[in-house]
């Protein structure tokens, strides 16, 4: 019988690397070899198939119709070949080796500081690889195998996944001082002006989850959305551009320190958004992420 030479996972590792980058020396830093060992790892694999995969030129990497189905079908297999590792630790110690998490930017900096120092102490053995990234790019980095869970806030459509929720983040109006009378204990959606409402710019969750609790249809059409961050939100309120809904997390990590800001909580039917760790069905991993959720539960902010 003919023997059947198969493409190797540093090849496939390569041409991922490459279709992610654009660039044959970023892949080849990304990979951590030389530009010319990943160019010699990919023709090997082109001669191996027959096929042109990746037309070079001078200034343009571009791959060809076939090789676009071929990284698709690469980053099946290498998550497949993960997986295979994942089964050996999962066997092994609770929480231990290489976990890669990604984190929204509306958890990130609040959350992250409280429970990497617990995670540190209690599973000393694991390996925590973290990336900030948007809701849509983390929940894209989870199917394609990036990434092996992920921190973010519901709800959002995130594809067929496994979901613990950890507990609500309540919203918080936060406007300059005098905004509002001083007695108020809370903010009602009617009393705000939706022509002061600054809001994060597309792509943040929270975005929604704000419009959402507010249910007043004439805010998204109203409201100006500027802010990359929420850090930028709170420097514009305090400036007295406008009002923001900040998550209670945030404020519950000093966001507002320093600040001439007050922050009332948000009155409405649904005032909160929930925070969740989320991971692939059927993960071997399984029983680590839901003792990771249990752990991150205990971080919940204290009341603000």
């Amino acid at each position: 019988m003919a023997q059947t030479y198969l493409p190797t996972l540093k090849q496939l590792q390569y041409l991922v690397a490459l279709k992610d980058h654009g660039h044959f020396g970023r892949a080849a830093e990304a990979s951590f070899v030389t530009q010319s060992t990943l160019s010699a790892g990919l023709r090997e694999l082109e001669t191996l198939i027959g096929v042109v995969l990746v037309e070079r030129t001078r200034r343009v990497v571009r791959f060809t119709p076939l090789g676009e189905r071929i990284v698709d079908k690469a980053r099946r297999v290498l998550r497949e070949a993960d997986e295979l590792a994942d089964l050996a630790r999962a066997a092994g110690r609770p929480l231990s080796g290489e976990m890669r998490m990604s984190v929204i930017p509306t958890i990130a900096p609040f959350l992250l500081p409280r429970i990497l120092p617990r995670l540190r102490r209690g599973y000393p053995d694991l390996k925590l690889f973290l990336r900030e990234e948007p809701s849509g790019a983390a929940c894209e980095s989870l199917h394609t195998g990036r990434t092996d869970c992920v921190l973010l806030a519901l709800p959002y459509a995130c594809g067929d996944v496994e979901t613990a929720p950890l507990f609500d983040d309540r919203l918080f109006v936060a406007f300059p001082e005098g905004e509002f009378e001083p007695d108020h204990k809370s903010v009602t959606a009617s009393d705000i002006d939706e022509t002061r409402l600054l809001l994060l710019e597309d792509g943040h969750c929270l975005k929604d989850h704000a419009l959402a609790a507010c249910n007043r249809p004439e805010l998204r059409a109203e409201a100006t959305m500027l802010g990359t961050s929420l850090h930028t939100m709170v420097q514009m309120v305090d400036n007295g551009l406008g009002v923001t809904m900040l998550p209670e997390m945030a404020i519950d990590a000093g966001i507002l320190d320093h600040t001439h800001i007050t922050a009332r909580p948000l009155q409405a039917d649904n005032p909160s958004r929930r925070i969740a760790l989320v991971w692939r069905k059927a993960s071997p991993r399984e029983r680590d992420f839901r003792l990771l959720a249990e752990v991150l539960a205990q971080s919940a902010p204290a009341p603000a």
